[in-house]
């Protein structure tokens, strides 16, 4: 695996989260419209798309949500570098199509995308430990790249483990959080919900992480869409 990336053009960010089913894609498209709303050149890319065939279900939603057609990196294959039939993590996904996830493809696409835009949001595919190859897990690969890290949380009962034991992966990389995003989520109890901000806000305070946290309320799936503000996010 190569190391860093040294594409200097655009910024990179690496969106991961807490577990599959979180919302990943619903917040890179909210990130993805909010910066085209204050004129910054972004594009989103899905780094590992499973459970598709020849396309990426997770960009259509984003160009839905951002109010655009297909970009021209979309056709030229850039934003979905990795595409495979079986919904499940992307070693198995790959496997069971007899290939191997291609790390230094995803790296390529990325970087040319970079190359063209101000910022990129890498959507990854499930947590943040997924395994892409038998050697590499998602963290590793972003961390090996120098992207800094979106998590995706929630507020569904068990949120608080995971998000925790998320940043606590992070950390040990060495990853920089560029902030924690909050989603709604269907099964979030209110009492628990309110509880799972809190916590993880005094986790990060204790470990001198100053970054920002960001709530999104329901996104309703055919819009309207919410403008949230990410602005510290992306300072």
């Amino acid at each position: 695996m190569e190391e860093e990336s040294d594409a200097r053009h655009g910024r990179i960010y690496f969106v991961s989260g807490i577990d599959t089913d979180v919302g990943k894609t619903v917040v890179t498209g909210l990130m993805a419209r909010h910066l085209a709303s204050r004129g910054v050149d972004a594009i989103t890319v899905k780094m590992i798309q499973t459970g598709c065939d020849g396309f990426s279900e997770d960009l259509d939603r984003h160009r839905l949500m951002c109010g655009i057609q297909p970009q021209g990196e979309d056709g030229e294959g850039l934003t979905a570098p990795q595409i495979f039939r079986f919904p499940s993590s992307p070693l198995l996904a790959a496997r069971l199509e007899g290939r191997t996830v291609d790390l230094a493809r995803i790296a390529e696409c990325v970087d040319a995308c970079a190359a063209r835009r101000d910022v990129v949001l890498v959507e990854g595919a499930g947590g943040l430990l997924v395994p892409l190859t038998e050697d590499v897990l998602a963290a590793d690969f972003a961390a090996s790249r120098g992207w800094p890290l979106i998590l995706v949380a929630c507020g569904r009962l068990g949120a608080i483990n995971h998000t925790l034991l998320s940043l606590e992966a992070a950390r040990a990389r060495g990853m920089r959080l560029a902030g924690v995003v909050l989603n709604w989520h269907h099964a979030a109890d209110p009492v628990i919900d309110e509880d799972t901000e809190a916590t993880v806000r005094a986790s990060l305070a204790k470990s001198g992480q100053r970054v920002p946290v960001v709530r999104v309320p329901r996104v309703p799936e055919e819009g309207p869409f919410p403008d949230v503000d990410f602005s510290e996010m992306f300072a």
